[in-house]
């Protein structure tokens, strides 16, 4: 048995009983208080309130120019926050816990949070189609239905929903308190980068942070449909299994030269389709050649043994002379 550090990332002998999250009062209460948050951000904007005001406020003092030494670092640390790269590292983090764990559940529970952020967040874009502060065209403006599509911020709620799943779905209480807290800290750097960068409002990404939590406190609600689809996944596999193992099991396994011709199978016919015992001509007793006991025929008789085999039957001599008969010329006597 191991006891090294890299016993635990063989494969589990079975999968480990872990508790799913509950939607508990806590999290009913913080879901409720998050949705007002989020409603209040966007009548906020809608009227151009003091908020709007405070977005022109922060886009015209221009931190990337306060700060240019910054601008180099954190034009890397905003890739954090892009849904193609992040999607894929946590990804393939998620698969390998599948694998371990018997279990398609992390991989279906990142598949329905994404498609949650995409389907809310970019419904929410596209309805409000709000400018950014590069393409602002009036100073103190919200620059609603413009054909936008900056609010809420994509990069600040796809940051929360991907560096917060990996807390949902951590197996013990420890590993759920730190990694929440590791993800609320990318998820603000990720934000207030984009501010800095001058890609967003900062209504847009308070906005982020609030679409972002909804959707990890409503991923409860989705359990239920997750197990209904790693059930049907799994069946399936099984199912397809056992059709691969029927089909080795009709077809044999013959072996087959390197570089040569695969045999081909052809159907054994069956005694009653084979053809009449025919007679071998030059035999020495005249009958025909008994089959064998399997129902195949006996082997014809090679060149050889068929010339060194005489025959019984007697050549037939034409009656007679074999020299034509010449007539005789007649002499006088």
């Amino acid at each position: 048995m191991r006891t090294d550090i890299f016993a635990r990332l063989d494969r589990e002998p079975e999968p480990p009983k872990i508790e799913v999250p509950r939607m508990t009062r806590t999290r009913l209460a913080l879901f409720g208080g998050t949705s007002a948050f989020y409603l209040a951000i966007v009548v906020a904007v809608l009227l151009s309130t003091w908020l709007v005001t405070l977005d022109w406020k922060i886009m015209l003092f221009r931190p990337y120019q306060q700060w240019p030494e910054l601008h180099a670092f954190l034009d890397y640390y905003v890739v954090l926050g892009q849904r193609g790269p992040t999607a894929v590292m946590v990804a393939a983090w998620l698969g390998w816990r599948s694998w371990r764990q018997h279990t398609l559940r992390p991989l279906l529970t990142l598949g329905a949070a994404l498609l949650l952020l995409n389907t809310t967040v970019g419904a929410v874009k596209i309805g409000l189609g709000r400018l950014g502060p590069h393409y602002a065209t009036q100073i103190g403006s919200a620059e609603l239905f413009a054909g936008g599509d900056i609010f809420p911020s994509g990069h600040t709620a796809n940051a929360v929903v991907t560096w917060g799943i990996l807390a949902y779905l951590a197996t013990t209480p420890r590993a759920r308190r730190y990694l929440s807290a590791l993800s609320a800290v990318v998820a603000l750097g990720v934000g207030l980068t984009t501010v800095y960068l001058g890609t967003h409002w900062l209504s847009d990404v308070l906005l982020g942070w609030a679409a972002g939590l909804l959707i990890l406190l409503a991923l409860p609600w989705c359990e239920p449909l997750i197990a209904r689809a790693e059930a049907l996944i799994l069946s399936l596999r099984d199912r397809l299994r056992e059709q691969l193992r029927a089909r080795r099991r009709l077809v044999p396994s013959l072996p087959v030269a390197t570089g040569g011709p695969r045999p081909v199978l052809h159907p054994r016919r069956p005694p009653a389709a084979e053809e009449p015992v025919r007679e071998i001509i030059g035999s020495r007793t005249g009958r025909p050649a008994a089959g064998r006991g399997d129902g195949r025929l006996a082997p014809p008789l090679t060149a050889s043994r068929a010339h060194a085999v005489r025959s019984e039957r007697t050549p037939v001599t034409p009656a007679g002379s074999r020299r034509p008969s010449h007539s005789r010329p007649l002499t006088g006597g």
